[in-house]
Formats: structure tokens, C-alpha cells, sequence
């Protein structure tokens, strides 16, 4: 039988996983995956957490949640596309957007 601790300890291998992407990696757009991984690591605690509790507040974060890494997204590729446009690379280290 799968408990809610099962859950849990999933979410925060996920959660894990995501911080050390977006600490060790220097490629936006896995820097963005990773933080996707770390807003899905929250909205499956979300949920585990709602069911333990049989509520259904912790589905309605998880909406919320995916309304706003929907409008991450759009936004963050945006910027992505605007930086490559104008300084020709996306490497995270070379881009430096202090310095014309």
C-alpha cells in the first residue's frame, strides 16, 4: 500500500533534483525544466497532502500553481529569445546584461 509519506519523500527527491539542476546547469532552458520539476515536486505534496487530509485546497493550489508556471514559461522563453537576439548566446555565463 502507497501512504502519503511515500508521497511526501517522492516530492522532496523531486524537489531535490530540481535545485541541483538550476545550481549545476548553465543552460536557461533546462534551468527553466528544472524549476518545472520543483513547482511539480510542490503540487504532488499539494495533492498527497489533500487526500491525507481528504480536502480539496491542495487541488486548488495545484491549479493555481499551473496557471502560474503556464505564465513562467511564456514569459521566461520570451526573455530567452530577446537575450539570443541580442547578445547571440543563451549560456548563462557569457550573458552578462549589466554590460552593453
Amino acid at each position: 500500500m502507497i501512504t502519503t509519506s511515500h508521497y511526501l519523500v517522492l516530492s522532496a527527491i523531486l524537489f531535490t533534483i530540481g535545485v541541483i539542476g538550476v545550481l549545476v546547469k548553465r543552460n536557461p532552458i533546462v534551468i527553466f525544466m528544472c524549476v518545472e520539476l520543483m513547482l511539480n515536486a510542490a503540487n504532488l505534496s499539494f495533492i498527497a497532502l489533500g487526500r491525507h487530509f481528504g480536502q480539496v485546497n491542495g487541488q486548488m493550489y495545484v491549479i493555481f500553481a499551473l496557471a502560474v508556471a503556464a505564465a513562467e514559461v511564456s514569459v521566461g522563453l520570451g526573455i530567452i529569445v530577446a537575450i539570443f537576439r541580442s547578445k547571440e548566446t543563451i549560456n548563462v555565463d557569457e550573458v552578462n546584461l549589466m554590460k552593453s
